[in-house]
């Protein structure tokens, strides 16, 4: 009989190469900033693109001064306490327009607050809008003062009714304002000039009229790097921002990244676009290849399938035979397991979903909720239960029916992406078990009409809330040193353990580190998390992150490491020291990114000019020598480069000595630790 050789081994390696090299190329590009930027942030009917970031758009594809949250399909930017709508968005203009989300169904929030925006982002006074001002609890004895009826509305509060009024001091009688002096309360509100002639008609204006305007929202122009980002526009390149220091600009490009345009890198001209056509060539000649060689496989194993057929086909009475013997076969199996064993055969996977002795359905082993039973745990989520306000979701206060107090974190979208994050902080949270993390109670099904966490309820706010935030300024005093020293070492250590887990946290931060009322530390919030394989040196992952805690080397590199969590948790340390923001765009431009600040004031022995003086720094000599041996620490945690970082079990060993006064006198001065550890990041 005569061999036919099968043409298959040969081409193997061509095809297998093709197929490598072509995902290669393909991840490649799809991972550089320039094609992410490109994508905008969809909320409702909104798409937003620079300055604003939030969802699945990365920090450094905006200005950290624009973050997005989507909330019933509404985009919200949260300034000072206050969360506005973002209605409209004009990029030729850099205009927007924005409205009160507090008093879109009220006109008398729980929380009063002014409205303010930060006039180094925004400038307003150059629109045609006027401010009404709302007083609250005025006293139902006083008049009418010519203003007319209409210009009183109700609050009603733990059932007790108390008569206010509104006006606009330009519209209306200027001599009516000494009256308000009996008042307790007022808020002035942007709106535009048409909302505020219809208010300022005496007799005319009607509470209808009021929620008009403040639903129609008032217009500002926004002043993030416009000018820059108009000519990294016009050289085809994405805007965005630097990472180590957010409030620059940053022009992304098809060829990499650049401070000001795409021709900074191009200036003979020609060498880019070059590239991008040699590398479309290489590609469809790949794919080209790639079918060729596919369609010549496929006719020599047609042909060859065709001799075989002709060669090895049985007779009639074999045909009949082999088919006798295999329906015996199914008849019988079927007979006796009640299914076909081809069936049978086929592995089965273990699901993460399994079922306990009393019913309730579990994902790795935490309890699944159904959506009811929480709903009714939050008083559908009542907005008075509101625990925060983040980035992926919201948290209420619940009481379960068994009576534990709860934190029921209310994800703001339910597609793949937040379902994967979703699972992985489920599966990753049954597997830890530390008293310094935040345990996880359950979870809501995948498949519910909301994604929802069910974690322990922590009542004492987090420590971002305690050194800068609503909690810093409701205490008499800050919290003291040795209590926020006692937080370091606690969070350096459930950030150990996570490492020895395997676990890399990827978002910490003050505001994900929770207190409780004795102040022993949780960490929380495990929705970035990676787990980490024993055997690698990285993980090659987009940057994820917040603004002022992203490793720069992580950010430049794609490379993620238990290192990255040793930086965030540096920048954690400063903050602990200074009782500063990670980022604030009211500080000097220099000083906007805390660790870039940080370490130039300790490298420059300014350690005075950076910490906060209330806790003892100067008044009591141990403390600042504790202070002065934790900013060395941070230093190191901050380094450009990973491997000049410490590990997190070095952290906890050098926190730990620190508390007990036990430093030996080997240990390295500032001075030796800037030698050492300076410079710039090198090549990935």
């Amino acid at each position: 009989m005569k061999r036919h050789l099968d043409p298959t081994p040969a081409l193997f390696p061509a095809i297998l190469s093709i197929v490598l090299c072509f995902p290669a190329i393909s991840c490649q590009e799809t991972r550089r900033p320039f094609d992410i930027c490109g994508e905008p942030v969809e909320c409702g009917e909104l798409r937003l693109e620079y300055p604003f970031w939030g969802l699945d758009r990365p920090a450094y594809c905006g200005h950290p001064g624009f973050q997005l949250i989507c909330q019933s399909n509404v985009p919200l930017l949260n300034y000072e306490s206050v969360n506005y709508r973002v209605l409209d968005t004009d990029t030729s203009t850099q205009t927007i327009i924005i409205a009160r989300n507090d008093l879109q169904t009220t006109f008398c929030p729980q929380t009063l607050y002014n409205t303010s925006y930060n006039s180094t982002l925004f400038k307003g006074d150059n629109f045609n809008q006027q401010n009404v001002s709302l007083y609250y609890d005025c006293g139902a004895t006083i008049p009418g003062m010519g203003l007319g009826i209409n210009y009183r509305f109700t609050c009603t509060e733990n059932g007790n009714q108390s008569d206010s009024y509104f006006y606009r001091t330009d519209l209306i009688a200027s001599n009516v304002a000494g009256f308000f002096v009996q008042c307790e309360n007022y808020i002035n509100v942007p709106v535009n000039q048409s909302s505020a002639n219809r208010l300022g008609l005496t007799g005319v204006a009607t509470t209808d009229d009021l929620r008009s305007a403040l639903t129609a929202g008032f217009q500002l122009e926004w002043t993030a790097n416009n000018d820059e980002c108009r000519r990294c526009i016009q050289s085809n390149g994405q805007c965005g921002s630097n990472s180590t220091s957010p409030d620059s600009f940053a022009c992304y490009c098809a060829s990499g990244n650049f401070s000001l345009t795409c021709n900074d890198a191009n200036v003979g001209g020609g060498s880019s676009s070059k590239k991008s056509v040699a590398t479309i060539v290489a590609v469809v000649g790949a794919i080209v290849a790639a079918i060729g060689i596919g369609i010549g496989i496929f006719v020599c194993r047609q042909r060859r399938k065709r001799i075989a057929i002709r060669e090895l086909s049985p007779s009639h009475t074999e045909t009949k035979a082999i088919l006798t013997t295999v329906s015996n076969y199914q008849v019988n199996n079927q007979v006796n397991s009640g299914s076909s064993n081809f069936t049978s055969s086929i592995p089965s996977y273990p699901s993460s979903k399994t079922s306990n002795d009393f019913g309730k359905s579990s994902y790795f082993g935490a309890q699944v909720f159904s959506y009811e039973e929480l709903e009714v745990a939050t008083d559908n989520f009542n907005n008075s239960r509101e625990l925060g306000d983040g980035g992926f979701g919201a948290v209420y206060y619940g009481k379960l029916i068994d009576g534990r107090e709860v934190a029921v974190k209310r994800l703001y979208e339910n597609n793949f992406k937040r379902v994967e994050q979703f699972m992985n902080e489920v599966e990753i949270l049954t597997k830890l078990n530390h008293e310094n993390l935040v345990k996880l109670y359950g979870c809501s099904s995948k498949h519910s009409k909301e994604l929802l966490l069910v974690y322990e309820y922590i009542q004492n706010g987090t420590v971002a809330d305690h050194l800068h935030g609503k909690l810093s300024t409701t205490t008499s005093t800050p919290i003291s040193w040795p209590l926020r020293l006692n937080i370091a070492i606690e969070t350096a250590e459930a950030l150990a353990y996570l490492h020895k887990s395997d676990v890399i946290h990827r978002d910490v931060k003050t505001t994900n580190i929770l207190l409780d009322k004795t102040f022993k530390v949780k960490v929380a919030d495990f929705g970035l998390s990676r787990l980490f394989p024993n055997d690698a040196t990285h993980v090659s992952t987009a940057p994820q992150g917040t603004p002022g805690y992203v490793d720069p080397e992580y950010y430049q590199c794609y490379q993620l490491t238990d290192k990255s969590d040793v930086y965030s948790f540096g920048v954690v340390l400063t903050e602990l020291l200074s009782s500063l923001q990670a980022v604030d765009t009211s500080r000097h431009r220099l000083d906007i990114n805390l660790a870039n600040m940080a370490v130039v004031k300790i490298q420059n022995h300014l350690l005075g000019e950076l910490v906060d003086k209330s806790v003892g720094f100067e008044s009591d000599g141990m403390v600042k020598r504790m202070m002065t041996l934790v900013a060395e620490l941070a230093f190191r945690c901050l380094q450009q480069e990973k491997d000049l970082r410490p590990t997190m079990k070095e952290v906890v060993e050098v926190l730990r000595g620190i508390q007990n006064d036990e430093m030996n006198a080997q240990k390295p001065e500032v001075v030796d630790i800037v030698v050492d550890g300076g410079g710039v990041l090198k090549d990935c």
